[in-house]
């Protein structure tokens, strides 16, 4: 019986990835289509033999939103997606970049007390 339910959840796993690549490739192929092969943050061009470093951001993060009219999209090369998902997660964090002291700031002192310990 556990072999059974085993490869029942293997299947369910197996379909929903399925799904999931087709339904990427349906928003990314109407994004392709829509618009131009420019990247939307360093205006780097693209053409069949580099498209594939092409990707479609979702705007407000939520890869399930994908609008008939493309408002969710937004054409980035890999480097400017990969940038651009850090500085999200950098300011889910608080870090905000800025030189303050909000989020995860390191609160360490290595030198504290070193002038006493000198003497």
């Amino acid at each position: 019986m556990a072999k059974l339910d085993n490869d029942k959840l293997n299947q369910v796993v197996a379909d929903s990835r399925r799904a999931r690549e087709q339904g990427d490739k349906g928003y990314r192929e109407k994004a392709l289509k829509m618009y131009p092969h420019i990247c939307g943050r360093c205006c780097r061009e693209f053409d069949r033999t580099n498209l594939q470093e092409l990707t479609v951001h979702h705007r407000d993060h939520d890869h399930d939103n994908n609008p008939a009219d493309g408002s969710n999209w937004e054409l980035l090369c890999i480097y400017c997606h990969d940038n651009e998902h850090q500085r999200q997660l950098e300011a889910h964090q608080g870090n905000t970049g800025t030189g303050g002291t909000k989020g995860d700031a390191a609160t360490f002192s290595p030198f504290a007390g070193l002038k006493s310990k000198l003497k």
